[in-house]
């Protein structure tokens, strides 16, 4: 038995992690004109036939509710109408002539900005069919006004388009998982906590039970052996996945904790794991060798009960 959380010094330290998420972005067939459009040079709008609003980028649907548009050609120049200045770049917003609204990009130049002065667009060498086609605007002088065009012969649009978000941030385990991981890395052993009302142990550990809602008391140590409740054996790719399909996912119930785990399960034979895996079977952890503080120092378990075929 240990102590419990509250009378122990809390070690706050930020967990550095970052979620990415590649994925497939499907614009609509009005954005997805104005982005094919941009490799040509050429900056396409949508204009409403009942209202006669000209949006940029071009839109599915007019501020006025109405889906009845044109796709017109709009002049590359404009007139500068807010901008916003970092460290790194300036920000700019920018009224194309013959515009309802404003294109937001990067500002172009080393100069003191002026709202109302008059701007055009800096095209790209390279052609990549995405917003990056153009580089941002840069001052100009006052020339001739511009018209706004149909749009006669227009290139065939982008259904779809390879993308990613990536967040990078710093998670703070708090006094139970920093616990948890502190203790595999630094002892390579399991802990759970001790329910002060029911006496389940919980793992992973938290402040409050979730069979009884009553506070957690007291650290338990937890075995690395146990049994095998549940499994799936994986066949397909998805993003996330740390190895390579297939694999065996199991809800595995150490011995001395009265909550499961889900980690992965290695068998000498996948093809036939469906037909030998049963739950009930005893598992136990195989630990890395390097140690890092979380539920990856267990690199996955291992059956202790050898099928036969």
């Amino acid at each position: 038995m240990f102590q419990s959380p509250a009378t122990e010094p809390l070690d706050l330290q930020a967990f550095k992690s970052t979620i990415s998420l590649p994925y497939r972005l499907t614009p609509g067939k009005a954005m997805g004109s104005f982005i094919a459009e941009l490799s040509g040079q050429r900056i396409v709008g949508s204009r409403c036939r009942t209202c006669n609003r000209v949006e940029v980028p071009a839109q599915d649907f007019c501020q006025c509710g109405s889906d009845d548009h044109e796709l017109v050609i709009v002049p590359s120049k404009g007139k500068l109408t807010g901008f916003t200045e970092t460290p790194h770049f300036t920000l700019g917003t920018v009224r194309l002539e013959g515009a309802d609204c404003d294109l937001m990009h990067h500002l172009c130049g080393e100069i003191e900005w002026v709202i109302g002065q008059s701007v055009e667009v800096v095209w790209s060498d390279k052609v990549e069919s995405t917003m990056r086609d153009m580089l941002g605007f840069k001052a100009c002088i006052d020339t001739e006004l511009q018209v706004i065009q149909a749009l006669t012969d227009p290139k065939q649009f982008l259904d779809s388009m390879p993308t990613s978000l990536t967040l990078d941030y710093h998670h703070a385990q708090g006094p139970y998982y920093g616990r948890l991981f502190d203790e595999m890395q630094s002892a390579g052993r399991i802990m759970g906590i001790r329910c002060s009302h029911c006496q389940s142990v919980l793992l992973p550990p938290r402040e409050m039970c979730d069979i009884c809602y009553e506070k957690t008391g007291t650290w338990v140590d937890v075995a690395d052996t146990g049994v095998l409740q549940a499994f799936s054996i994986i066949h397909l790719k998805f993003v996330g996945q740390f190895r390579e399909p297939p694999y065996v996912y199991a809800e595995v119930m150490l011995d001395g904790a009265s909550t499961k785990i889900i980690h992965v399960l290695e068998v000498s034979n996948i093809e036939r794991a469906h037909e030998f895996l049963k739950p009930g079977m005893r598992v136990q952890a195989v630990w890395r060798k390097e140690l890092k503080g979380s539920l990856g120092d267990i690199e996955y378990f291992k059956l202790l009960e050898i099928p036969s075929f």
